[in-house]
């Protein structure tokens, strides 16, 4: 097992953990981490847990979706960021060669 999946486990059973002790079900938690995906996308759905102390499931799918959307939008200005370099990149290549 690499150091990334050993992670991805801690980081799931403690989610799944947080997500029972606080009255949910262990299948819902397995579901959110499934979702969530990563490790720190699992951590920072924990930190909510216990700030908010949701009471429904309702609650706990709407941050993790918005966890989701922050990540997406993350990955979208990173590969902006990129193609922007790049053009930028493509650009003064050009002007070199004059």
């Amino acid at each position: 097992m690499s150091e990334y999946q050993r992670e991805w486990t801690k980081a799931k059973n403690e989610l799944v953990s947080d997500m029972v002790n606080l009255g949910h079900t262990q299948e819902l938690g397995e579901l959110i981490a499934r979702q969530l995906g990563s490790p720190k996308a699992m951590q920072r759905m924990r930190a909510y847990l216990y700030s908010a102390r949701p009471h429904n499931a309702e609650e706990i799918v709407d941050e993790m979706l918005a966890i989701q959307s922050d990540i997406d939008r993350w990955k979208d200005k990173k590969a902006s960021e990129r193609a922007n370099a790049a053009y930028n990149e493509w650009l003064n290549r050009d002007l070199e060669d004059m």
